[in-house]
């Protein structure tokens, strides 16, 4: 399979240039964000932020770290619907950077400070259980919205 080695290849690779990249834009903009939410109406409440651990253990998968880093996270997951690839990230700007130059032909399951990369038939039945945003291309754009959840069916999803 042809596509598995481009996804690591790729994740990896944007991995390694986020974890040795200064922290460019996203420095400026995480502390503007959070003055501007001060000043206005009372934010919602956070998102639960997971871990890679935590988001391959709600899909039954024993995550295989790639990159430990202290602002990405990278691991590599088989489960029986599919192989795929965990990142989670210290900040959302950082996610944000990463998936500006993540390839854009890749689909994404996305969520807040992760994404998950893998084949479109398998991020359709991670959809669910991670509660994640799929992203069929460009995440600037999106695929015109997100994707909603796969529809349960009652049957066996395989976790």
């Amino acid at each position: 399979m042809t596509t598995l080695p481009r996804l690591a290849a790729s994740a990896l690779l944007v991995g390694l240039v986020a974890a040795c990249s200064p922290g460019g834009a996203g420095d400026g903009g995480g502390r503007l964000a959070a003055g501007a939410q001060q000043g206005g109406a009372k934010a919602a409440a956070p998102a639960k932020i997971y871990t890679v651990e935590q988001l391959a253990a709600k899909v039954g998968c024993k995550p295989k770290m790639q990159v430990d880093a202290s602002d990405i996270r990278t691991a590599y997951c088989k489960t029986k619907v599919g192989e795929f690839f965990v990142n989670t990230f210290s900040t959302e700007e950082g996610k944000n950077e990463w998936m500006d130059r993540a390839p854009e032909y890749n689909p994404h399951l996305v969520g807040p400070r992760w994404t998950v990369l893998s084949s479109l038939k398998v991020l359709r039945a991670l959809q669910k259980p991670l509660n994640g945003d799929l992203h069929l291309n460009d995440h600037r754009t999106k695929s015109p919205t997100p994707s909603p959840p796969a529809e349960d069916d009652g049957g066996d999803s395989g976790y």
